[in-house]
């Protein structure tokens, strides 16, 4: 069978961040609640002028730096921070990038599971068009209350992914390990602005369904835990995923060391440290890292991959790292982006935090914040307005 998988891969955060023992100081607590609790030591912070388009439109225009543009007939847009009830945000990333007409464009929408998805719906048209492309982006602001347990695992990222046949970063293999509960673990309605959540709960999920999406894929592959190099998880917290990893290692009946957990997952949560959640682009973020700090060639490793979207969908599957890998990888440019990010104190935070958009039909400008190539210029008559920053 023809291989297929991913050919580019670029990710796109936001230039502040807030450095978590900054929150625990306003909050009262130990900072080690954060850096070791939870494993995280900063947050991405999105500008009133970012949102899931522009830092969607910042990730694509790295992925398609070297692509033939009229060979993508389809954009699949991943995101639970949709802007509209109705038009897909791919629509205004499709004008942006400057992308062709001929172009199927769609909103994905489950948690932090959808771009998943978006990849295995890429697959058979792939394999049916072997000539054609497909741009997958996954975009999320992760908001939860001021002051909420959830407060300190917010952050903001965008993932963008060509995939095609013959890819030069990740062939996936078939088989997959699938499951959906009606569960009420993370939610946020319509008319809510920020997410609810029963951590504890969810947290039992993301293992449940981490052991039976894994079962069903081993039966279907015949892959054990060590026909897997490294791995690579949906990450709300990095804490979450070294507990989640040490439970696939036991009902594998492997004993993991401190040492053989670090080896196998440290380097996917280099950049999730760093920002925080991101909900559907996590997991592509997470591999993201894995490639740009894996200190060893990752030429014909196999990767697994556990994507879980609360509410709940989980999947696991797997893929095999080409090896032209490292010839299109955009290291140096995602280490520049996180070195020069501006660092905010906790009034600045708060006042991004709390800056409201109109929602009555007027008209409202918005500060030049970003230092993007796509920002959100304004709001008037219930519509968004972009522009191209250089």
């Amino acid at each position: 069978m023809v291989k297929v998988g991913i050919d580019t891969i670029a990710f796109y955060t936001s230039h502040y961040a807030l450095d978590l023992a900054r929150l625990a100081e306003q909050r009262g607590i130990d900072p080690d609640k954060f850096y070791v609790g939870l494993g995280q030591h900063k947050m991405a912070v999105p500008s009133p002028d970012e949102d899931v388009v522009t830092m969607g439109a910042n990730a694509g225009l790295r992925a398609i730096r070297d692509v033939d543009l009229s060979s993508i007939e389809m954009l699949l847009f991943a995101t639970e921070s949709g802007i509209d009830q109705s038009k897909a945000a791919g629509i205004y990333v499709h004008d942006l990038l400057g992308l062709p007409e001929r172009c199927r464009v769609i909103e994905l929408k489950q948690a932090c599971y959808s771009a998943t998805l978006a990849l295995q719906l890429a697959l058979p048209f792939l394999r049916q068009h072997p000539e054609k492309k497909v741009l997958l982006i996954a975009s999320d602001i992760a908001r939860y209350g001021l002051g909420t347990p959830g407060e300190s695992s917010q952050g903001c990222g965008a993932v963008a992914m060509i995939l095609s046949v013959n890819p030069r970063i990740l062939a996936l293999d078939s088989e997959y390990g699938v499951v959906t509960e009606n569960v009420m673990d993370f939610w946020r309605p319509n008319y809510s602005d920020a997410a609810f959540v029963e951590g504890k709960y969810s947290s039992k999920l993301y293992l449940n369904m981490l052991e039976k999406s894994w079962q069903q894929y081993r039966a279907l592959s015949n892959r054990e835990f060590t026909d897997h190099a490294y791995y690579c998880y949906h990450t709300p917290v990095p804490k979450l995923v070294e507990k989640a990893h040490q439970h696939l290692a036991k009902i594998n009946n492997q004993t993991l060391t401190e040492e053989n957990l670090q080896a196998q997952i440290a380097s996917s949560l280099e950049y999730g440290r760093k920002i925080g959640n991101s909900y559907t682009a996590s997991l592509y973020i997470g591999l993201t890292a894995l490639l740009d700090f894996s200190k060893e060639d990752l030429t014909l490793k196999r990767l697994g991959f556990y994507s879980y979207g609360s509410g709940c969908v989980a999947e696991y599957f797997s893929g095999v790292v080409q090896a032209n890998y490292k010839t299109v990888l955009d290291t140096e440019q995602h280490t520049k982006m996180l070195a020069n990010r501006t660092e905010l104190s906790y009034p600045e935070y708060q006042d991004f935090y709390l800056f409201n958009y109109p929602v009555d039909g007027s008209r409202r400008d918005i500060s030049h914040h970003t230092k993007g190539e796509f920002r959100l210029v304004a709001i008037e008559n219930h519509k968004r307005i972009y522009e191209t920053v250089s």
